[in-house]
Parts: C-alpha cells; structure tokens; sequence
C-alpha cells in the first residue's frame, strides 16, 4: 500500500471540512502560512528559549529566529522536492505549494514549547512524576498520567494549532490537512513514545490524530499509530540543519567556542561546493567568516537531504522509511553533523551559565504549577463551590483558558499545562515571583 499525493494534498480545512474556493492571491496553503504566522502563539517564540536561556546578546537564537530559519530552509525543500516529482502532483498543488506546505510546518513545529525550552519539558515532566503518589493525580488513566508525566513540546503544539489558538476548541487555526499532517513529527500516542518520550498527540488530540491520518491517507501502523506525511522528513532536515548549524554560531556568540574550533566542522558540512576562502585571511569578524560558510553548508546539506529523499522515495511513500535524510545523505554530511551534535553535547550543553538558568527554569515552573495545579483540582473537587480565596484568584488569572468546573481531572490539568506552556521566559519568571510573594526564583 503506497500514499497517494492527491489524498496528502488535499484542501480541506480541520475544524473547516468543506472545501472553500480559492483566495485571490494565495493558496489554500499560503492562508496556513498566514494563519501562523500572525497568531499570539508565533510571536510569543520571541521570548522562549530556543538553547540559551535569557540571554542578554541579542544576537542568540529565540524559538521565533529559529523557527523562521527552520521555515525558509524548509522552503527550499519542498519547492525542490515539488520539481522532482512534480508530474505526481494534483493539479491543484505547483512545486511552490509544497514549499508553502512545508515552510509552514517549520514554522509551527516549535509552537507548543514551554518556556525555558527542553528545560521547561523536563521541568513539567518532573513535577509530574516527582507528585505521582498525590491525592491530586488520583482517578487520572494511566495514559492520562503518561501525557502529563512525559509532557512533549510537539504533541503541545498539534494542540495548540487545532484547539487553542483563535478558535478556541472550535478547530483552532482551522489549518489544512496537509500542513497539520506535515507538522506531525511524530504521529502516535504516548504508549509509542519510546526511552526519549517523543510523541506527537495527546489523549485529549486522539480524534483529531485519527481524522488526520485517514483523510490524508497515511498508513497505519498500528492503534493509533500512523506513518509520517512524506513531507515530515523534509521539515525535519529542516530543523536539523538548522540545529546543527546555529548552535555553533550561537556558541560563538557566547564565547563558549571560538571561531577556529567550529571551522573545520563547517568546512566539511560544506563538502566539495566553492566558497571564498579569502575570508579567512581577512580582518573579518567571527561572525562575519561564519556567516561565509553557513550558507555553503547549509546549501550542501539541503542537497544531501534532497538526495536521500529521492533514494528512499518509495519507501517513504510506503511509510517504510525509518531513516534519518542527513544520515542517509552524503557521509561528509552525516560525519559532519555528528561532530557538531557531539561537540554542542561536550562544550555547548555543559556551559556553567545556562546549567544555572536552567535550574532557576524549574523553581519558576515549579512554583506555577504548585499553584495552579492546586487551583483546578480544588476547582475540579468542589465543583466551583466554596474555593479558596488565593485558588478563585488563581483560576481568574486563566480567563477564557480557564477549565470548567464540571471537567475530568485531566482535561483541567491540560488547561493549567495550556496556560503556563504559552507563557514567555520572562511572564513565567515575573508571574513566578508574584504568585511566590514577591520571592525571587
């Protein structure tokens, strides 16, 4: 059984299911393209921390800088993709709609994340797994349980763009098929999360995960479990060009690592292509010699990725790919990228400075969910009846994102994870502070 392009491509809208005329100007998918990009949720990834958190150097990556990046490399691919195999496409799609497709994709894949980036995951995921045994967890599934005690930025985001943003559980950014189906990095539940818990749906998202699946006529691969869309792959190398690129730079920046260090990993991402070597015997800033050899990496490794796709096409097209594009690509590539991915481990992710902000992201986070954790379950316990002043407060604090009294345990829970999950860096920090009494977390 092989995907058909005509059902990943379809037009039709989540939350929108009729098919609706074409705007003048723009594609079906330049409308999703728009939708994310002018929604609360994208602008707030200025404030959240894509590897350094709260740094004063405002030439370091956010998880906007970084999403946009990811976008336009994201871009190439799918436009580049769309040329090869562009007398398979519907006549309703062109080569620029799959870029579009991707792009947007790319530029929702990091929607979902907390404050504080992975640290903000981990943070969640412990408070979670540290109160297990609390009277509070009691009564939720064990996949309930699951979800909140191995929380995940990706399965966040596929609810953020289908049930919270502009639509409020009423289809969300009503985005099409195609681009929700590309977003699903991982299509499966928590039960598939595997040793590194990566999961792209929660319990509260299992109807959608599975109208996705069959309306884009992905392969299942089990209860739900689904294949990825074929243009996942390229969102991915997207992103990991992107990370093994940019945490370089930004290391630089920081002067975790100097320019001489990063430049031979650079040189060979960059493969066999041309570039001015004249550069480098210049007076030329750090940044500005990185910058030199950024784009023939990154052009390189787009390549390598385009053909890796091309090699695994069929299998990809069967949901039989289990690869990575950049491995599977050309070795300098793939050596490369190992070394980069090794060294941001050894110097990069140990760095003294972001170890200490990122012990500070669990006290802040701790201290919100202490609290509005104890504010729904009272909500959820007394059926709004008789709450505490500080938890009425609490719950006031949430507006529309407030949970019903008449909700599950776990639907409440989620709402409290919703809210402090969209907060930026600084709002969790500040909030933190108030709601602790002025003590400085």
């Amino acid at each position: 059984m092989q995907m058909k392009w005509s059902q990943l491509l379809t037009t039709k809208r989540y939350g929108h299911e009729s098919l609706t005329p074409e705007e003048v100007g723009r594609s079906h998918f330049h409308k999703d393209h728009d939708r994310i990009i002018f929604s609360s949720a994208f602008r707030r990834l200025g404030r959240k921390t894509q590897v350094h958190p709260l740094s004063l150097n405002d030439h370091i990556h956010t998880r906007l800088t970084h999403s946009i990046e990811v976008g336009s490399l994201g871009r190439s691919l799918g436009i580049r993709i769309g040329e090869e195999i562009s007398d398979q496409l519907p006549p309703w799609v062109t080569p620029h709609d799959l870029g579009t497709i991707v792009q947007s994709a790319c530029l929702a894949h990091d929607i979902g994340n907390p404050p504080f980036g992975h640290a903000g995951e981990y943070a969640i995921r412990d408070w979670f797994r540290r109160h297990v045994s609390d009277p509070r967890l009691q009564g939720l599934s064990e996949l309930e349980l699951a979800d909140l005690s191995t929380f995940e930025g990706n399965a966040h985001g596929l609810r953020v763009v289908t049930r919270i943003e502009n639509n409020l559980f009423d289809g969300g950014l009503r985005l099409t098929y195609p681009t929700l189906g590309t977003l699903l990095k991982y299509p499966w539940t928590v039960e598939k999360g595997g040793k590194r818990g990566k999961f792209s749906c929660f319990q509260t998202e299992l109807d959608i995960l599975e109208t996705l699946g069959k309306q884009l006529g992905l392969i299942r691969l089990g209860p739900h479990h689904w294949s990825r869309h074929p243009l996942t792959w390229l969102m991915e190398a997207a992103d990991d060009i992107c990370y093994a690129i940019l945490d370089l730079e930004d290391a630089i920046e920081l002067h975790i690592l100097s320019f001489e260090e990063v430049k031979p990993i650079l040189l060979q991402l960059c493969g066999d292509l041309d570039f001015d070597a004249e550069i480098f015997n210049s007076q030329a800033s750090a940044r500005r010699k990185i910058s030199a050899l950024r784009g023939k990496a990154m052009e390189n490794m787009v390549n390598s990725a385009l053909g890796a796709f091309m090699r695994h096409y069929e299998q990809i097209m069967d949901g039989q790919y289990d690869g990575e594009l950049l491995r599977d690509g050309d070795p300098m590539v793939r050596d490369g990228l190992a070394t980069a991915k090794s060294i941001a481990r050894e110097r990069v992710f140990p760095d003294t400075r972001k170890a200490e902000l990122e012990v500070g992201a669990y006290t802040t986070l701790g201290v919100l969910l202490d609290a509005f954790c104890d504010a729904v379950y009272e909500l959820h316990r007394t059926g709004g009846e008789d709450m505490g002043y500080r938890s009425q407060k609490i719950i006031g604090l949430m507006g529309i994102h407030a949970p019903g009294a008449n909700w599950t345990l776990y639907q409440s829970y989620m709402r409290a994870i919703d809210f402090i999950a969209g907060m930026t860096d600084n709002y969790a920090q500040y909030l933190a502070r108030q709601i602790g009494g002025g003590i400085r977390v």
